[in-house]
């Protein structure tokens, strides 16, 4: 749909994750060929380590196809892999300047106001002292917020100082994906908020930062943050300048694809029965439209 560049996808999202055509994002590396995800009871597939990353750059190094516009992190639970993330990205970084690095920083989440922590604890050091600083985007949810910054979020208030912490580690934009404060809307809607703060050429500096209020879906789904990110990283490759926007389509269309899924979930699992992961597997390839072009039903208020 936009990204008419190479995409190195490191953790193996989707890569059509837009809704487009095959020759728009032509790289993709898989790091985690599963069958199954971690919502169901079982998962087989392999994990590959550092070593195995490292081996499938330097065969892009060799084959000269490791020129890339964006990166794209997501879910691991291993540090070295990590680490040789960090060092890919710098190395791709001195290569091309321009190019976007979007980082989902999965650590844990937050289940009844507790936060908890899904991935081992030496994970946090490394995004917070390697990964956070070479990155651009960053799309926490408000538990891993917390953790990156050491610093509790209470208060709406309490959230833009922990995005300024964030910013002051690197990131020109970062996006709070999810939290519990309370929405003005009331107790069925969902705050996310977002900052967006760059420095120009002149030394004048552009800050926006947004407010979004989006309906709670009664589901457990898989999938929701990698398809965020993904999303935030197209929108706003089209709107580089104009975060409202960018977070107002990528919001909406996750909306569109969460609304269809739990309507066909509900059909597949019956009457009065609760819908299963399988079920619960996100709609994304018949929500194509919506995701390339989604109708704005989630509006943002600027701060």
């Amino acid at each position: 749909m936009f990204l008419r560049s190479q995409f190195f996808n490191v953790f193996g999202t989707h890569r059509r994750i837009t809704g487009v055509g095959r020759d728009l994002m032509r790289s993709s590396s898989p790091v985690y060929p599963t069958i199954g995800h971690t919502g169901y009871a079982h998962w087989k597939g392999q994990v590959l380590n550092s070593d195995e990353l490292h081996e499938l750059y330097e065969g892009l190094k060799l084959n000269k196809v490791n020129q890339y516009d964006y990166v794209l992190t997501g879910y691991t639970r291993d540090t070295s892999f990590l680490a040789m993330v960090v060092d890919i990205v710098q190395e791709l970084k001195q290569q091309n300047s321009n190019l976007v690095y979007v980082c989902d920083p999965v650590m844990g989440d937050k289940w009844n106001g507790e936060g908890s922590m899904y991935v081992p604890k030496d994970l946090l050091p490394v995004y917070r002292d390697k990964v956070v600083p070479v990155a651009d985007i960053i799309t926490p949810n408000q538990f891993e917020a917390e953790l990156l910054t050491g610093r509790k979020i209470y208060t709406e208030k309490d959230a833009l100082e922990v995005m300024d912490m964030l910013h002051a580690m690197g990131p020109e934009t970062v996006v709070i994906t999810s939290s519990d404060l309370q929405a003005p809307l009331g107790n069925d809607y969902l705050i996310a908020l977002g900052s967006y703060r760059k420095t120009n050429a002149d030394g004048t500096k552009i800050t926006q930062r947004i407010r979004m209020e989006s309906p709670k879906v009664d589901a457990a789904f898989v999938g929701t943050g990698d398809l965020f990110a993904a999303m935030l990283l197209a929108w706003t490759h089209k709107h580089p300048n104009n975060l409202k926007v960018a977070c107002e389509k990528t919001v909406s269309a996750m909306q569109h694809v969460l609304q269809r899924t739990i309507k066909s979930a509900k059909a597949q699992a019956g009457e009065g029965n609760k819908p299963n992961s399988a079920n619960l597997e996100l709609r994304m390839v018949q929500s194509k439209k919506d995701i390339e072009n989604p109708e704005i039903i989630v509006k943002a208020t600027v701060l």
